[in-house]
């Protein structure tokens, strides 16, 4: 029992790393429910830690694959309960024939999309050509990367479309498919990889150098093509969220200022004793936005992000407007019209880095000059100003001229670095001074992007 003990705090405990916030209480609380349903059954352990200790559906993918490492499906490579994996002792060499004989029975998996079949195929990858020489008699390592070089799965997804065009689907539908159970495969066979070493060095040891973090705390810089679709998915459920809990403020301090001289007088009526307080009208207040944004490089997806969370939000202000840049200055106004489908705003979002490029180098400076030169009436006293970017200018004039007249003419601005801040003032990132002139917030990933904007709104 102690070790089902230790098992089940150090599975907690991994969980908080990762970054779901997990209480002492639903610790406990899953500890009670299990204690009801009892340990045998694999999945309904799954599902009561699920549904004690998950709060948000971005979390699941997380929580499953830190549950996959403190209680494994697998044991070595042999059975636990639903495999039929085998040693890779008992098995062909890893030569041409048994690796030619694998990719045949992947690609028929692959068509026909039987997860249990590639499941096991996972295991058996990883098996026969994932395994790394040890630095001991008797030891093993296991690497991912190594199995999924030699069986190339992304090298059979023509012959998956094709299958697919074969049964009737749309080309587009089909290519989707075939990436989807691809990337599927390609996910079973990291978590496998990760099972193993988890037995060899320990699961607190894999969940602390292995496991990526909770979707909403990837670096935007750092995100996969993969991580970036999870966002994307993500980014409304936050925006409604952020709905809610802001109307809820405002509701809460929809009162004014104390109202004394009517505080007093109402106090008469119970010999001067002010039990019932009076307060004056509060004067609603809701401010013109504008973001101005750098969508060069690794900083587009983070630019795209803010300004699509911005969008979703945009009945939270009098007023948006949104400009892009690289070395060109395009406004995507535009873009952001009540009604407008998330598609056609991502790929308005897309076309405008090609016209706010003209030499195809970031250059801060003459983005600000240019804008300051072409929108200056776009900033006011009623006016938040916004700039996105990482503040890396190619060493080219800064324009601090510039960027202090629209900061000095704006009722506030704020700028968002998608760095952080140890990278900043290194190499040519010019944030040190502008960040003299604009207060400069670190906002590397969706939970850091949806605290700003809180704030800000």
């Amino acid at each position: 029992m102690s070790g089902l003990l230790d098992r089940h705090l150090g599975f907690v405990e991994a969980l908080r790393v990762a970054g779901l916030p997990v209480s002492l209480a639903e610790g406990l609380d899953a500890v009670d429910a299990l204690g009801r349903v009892g340990w045998g059954d694999r999945r309904v352990v799954r599902d009561v830690y699920a549904a004690t200790l998950v709060k948000r559906q971005v979390q699941r993918p997380t929580f499953d694959a830190v549950f996959d490492l403190y209680f494994p499906r697998l044991l070595g490579a042999g059975v636990a309960g639903d495999s039929d994996a085998r040693e890779p002792s008992q098995q062909a060499p890893d030569g041409a024939e048994a690796l030619a004989d694998l990719r045949d029975r992947l690609q028929e998996a692959l068509e026909t999309g039987a997860e249990d079949t590639l499941r096991d195929l996972a295991v058996e990858a990883v098996g026969r050509f994932g395994a790394m020489p040890g630095r001991g008699p008797g030891l093993s390592s296991w690497s991912a990367y190594t199995a999924l070089r030699r069986v190339a799965p992304a090298e059979l997804v023509d012959q998956i479309v094709a299958a697919l065009r074969a049964e009737g689907r749309a080309e587009q539908e089909a290519a989707r498919a075939a990436g989807q159970r691809v990337g599927r495969f390609t996910a079973l066979v990291e978590a496998d990889a990760r099972r193993r070493i988890a037995e060899e060095k320990g699961p607190d040891h894999v969940a602390g150098v292995a496991l990526r973090p909770t979707i909403d705390r990837i670096d935007f810089t750092s995100a996969r093509a993969a991580d970036l679709e999870e966002m994307r998915r993500a980014l409304y459920p936050l925006s409604r969220r952020l709905a809610t809990r802001l109307a809820r403020e405002r509701h809460a301090r929809r009162r004014g200022p104390l109202d004394f001289r009517r505080t007093v007088r109402a106090s008469l009526s119970t010999g001067g004793v002010p039990l019932t307080t009076h307060h004056r009208p509060k004067r609603p207040h809701r401010t013109e936005l504008v973001v101005l944004c750098d969508v060069s490089g690794s900083v587009a997806s983070f630019a795209r992000f803010t300004l699509l969370l911005v969008f979703a939000l945009q009945d939270q202000f009098s007023r948006v407007r949104a400009f892009t840049f690289v070395d060109e200055v395009t406004e995507v106004t535009r873009a952001f019209r009540p009604g407008a489908d998330v598609a056609d705003v991502m790929a308005a979002l897309t076309a405008s880095a090609a016209h706010a490029a003209r030499w195809g180098r970031t250059n801060y400076g003459r983005a600000f000059h240019l804008f300051e030169e072409r929108w200056a009436d776009a900033v006011g006293p009623d006016t938040s100003l916004l700039i996105l970017g990482d503040a890396r200018s190619n060493y080219s004039d800064l324009a601090t001229d510039d960027l202090e007249d629209l900061a000095g003419r704006a009722r506030h601005a704020w700028w968002l670095n998608p760095e952080h801040p140890r990278h900043w003032g290194t190499g040519d990132s010019a944030a040190p001074e502008y960040a003299a002139i604009v207060p400069m917030v670190e906002c590397r990933n969706l939970t850091q992007l949806g605290q700003f904007v809180h704030d800000l709104v």
